[in-house]
């Protein structure tokens, strides 16, 4: 495949441990959908958490935050992973989405056109549900098409086997939210 034509997916999301599994799982689902051809870009919980805290009132925001609005404008298809904080995604997360809204007078605003793939991780599957429909909602507002599949990882149970890797039904749930979301952008890039 030329590189030019190539999907961008951008990956959003994670936490600020330095041992997060969201990060680590948002980057193996970049992993896949880079294994299927598409250029990946990841911004995870540590560079979210410089972000300045979105103000609807403020100046559109340079920096990082310009940074992050460029790099989606330019996407194909996103991969945004939350951790679920009392049943929604984390402020991290939203705060980042928040920003997308330097992109409303973009030629496609804000996630417009764009498939969305999603992965919650969460301590219990009620958490794990009500995340995720936050998330989605989150998505759709932003004008977004969230993936069929949404990969949602319950940590109160296991999640790696004895060697450190993730559980197969962890890396068929990634391997398909990646799948998705490449699919989806190779049909629709321009």
């Amino acid at each position: 495949m030329d590189p030019d034509a190539r999907p961008l997916v951008v990956g959003i999301g994670g936490s600020t441990r330095a041992t997060s599994l969201t990060d680590e799982l948002l980057r193996a689902a970049l992993a896949e959908a880079a294994g299927r051809g598409a250029h990946t870009v990841a911004f995870g919980g540590r560079f979210l958490a410089e972000l300045p805290i979105y103000a609807a009132d403020d100046d559109p925001a340079g920096g990082d935050a310009a940074e992050l609005a460029s790099a989606v404008a330019r996407a194909d298809g996103l991969i945004i992973a939350t951790p679920g904080y009392h049943g929604g995604m984390s402020g991290l997360v939203k705060n980042g989405l928040d920003h997308l809204e330097a992109l409303r007078d973009d030629v496609r605003p804000y996630l417009q056109g764009r498939a969305v793939g999603t992965i919650v991780t969460a301590a219990g599957w009620q958490a794990c549900g009500t995340t995720l429909v936050s998330l989605r909602s989150t998505i759709h507002s932003l004008r977004g098409w969230p993936t069929p599949y949404g990969a949602t990882i319950n940590t109160a149970e296991s999640v790696f086997d004895e060697g450190g890797t993730p559980l197969e039904p962890i890396v068929a749930a990634l391997r398909l939210v990646a799948t998705q979301v490449v699919d989806f952008a190779l049909r629709s890039v321009r």
